[in-house]
């Protein structure tokens, strides 16, 4: 099954879907979910294109398209994350990755990076090398400039509006993990909460989503193996507030991993994170209350 290919001009870094009237001080955002490769991408990778989907956290704003319904914007990257990571910081690079050096100021030593999985990835989820070559430090200002600036540019306005019109604000961000993401730890989670180990919100907003899926029938972990990414942590400031909780979907629940379709279940647990979502803008004021 071949990756379709979108038609040129690209479209814009992101989609925001946004309510009629915003009524909860909750802000959804999909970073990965990207499905735009660029055809000087594509060129530039050793890998097909159905091999470089494997990064994707693919239809996870598709999953939470409920928010605008229950008063919440949804922010939904239209760029492919092997593409460029809004989930990292802005110049999380590796040096092999690049034609000479790299400027001093750029972040080089993170676990980040040295796992292949910076702002630019090196490698694909999996761990297949995505390039050719080596790229000039140009492409990834490129990159930086036109993708992932606007893509926090809207999501910090958004989070700052929302804090603004309710003296609060909670982000869900949401992404989709392998089937069997546990780390060779018993049974795989059918989602994993992350709240930098409870730094970047409050632990009754954790709670409350932890329980509303156990009773909707799916197992939960928290912050294991995922405790939240740059996104998380850099917005996640509970004493400013404003909240972060990461959100990992198992992708076996809903699509099938190998063929990147939606599977029998998708439209299950698509009304089930839709239940998640209006409970949760319905009682957020009261979870976030000082």
């Amino acid at each position: 099954m071949d990756l379709p290919l979108p038609s040129y001009p690209a479209p814009p870094p992101f989609i925001v879907s946004m309510p009629t009237r915003q009524t909860t001080p909750l802000v959804f955002a999909s970073p990965h979910s990207g499905r735009n490769y660029p055809p000087e991408f594509l060129d530039s990778a050793r890998l097909d294109p159905q091999s470089l989907r494997r990064s994707e956290d693919s239809f996870v704003d598709e999953l939470f398209s409920g928010a605008p319904d229950a008063g919440a914007p949804l922010l939904a990257a239209t760029f492919a994350r092997a593409y460029c990571d809004p989930n990292r910081e802005p110049w999380e690079l590796d040096p092999a990755m690049f034609e000479g050096e790299l400027p001093p100021w750029v972040n080089t030593t993170s676990a980040r990076v040295g796992a292949g999985l910076g702002t630019l990835a090196r490698v694909v989820a999996t761990g297949e090398a995505i390039y050719r070559h080596k790229l000039p430090f140009s492409e990834a200002e490129h990159r930086v400039e036109s993708y992932w600036k606007p893509y926090h540019q809207e999501l910090s306005a958004l989070l700052s509006g929302t804090r603004a019109g309710f003296g609060t604000c909670l982000l869900i961000d949401c992404h989709s993990m392998p089937g069997q993401s546990c780390g060779g730890r018993g049974t795989a989670p059918d989602f994993v909460l992350g709240d930098a180990h409870g730094t970047a919100c409050s632990s009754r907003v954790t709670q409350a989503v932890e329980l509303a899926l156990m009773h909707m029938g799916y197992s939960v972990r928290r912050n294991d193996p995922y405790a939240g990414g740059y996104v998380t942590r850099h917005y996640g400031r509970p004493r400013d507030g404003i909240h972060a909780l990461q959100i990992e979907v198992a992708r076996n629940l809903y699509m099938d991993e190998s063929l990147f379709i939606r599977g029998a279940r998708f439209n299950a647990v698509q009304a089930n994170l839709r239940m998640l979502v209006a409970e949760l803008a319905a009682a957020a004021p009261g979870l976030l209350r000082v």
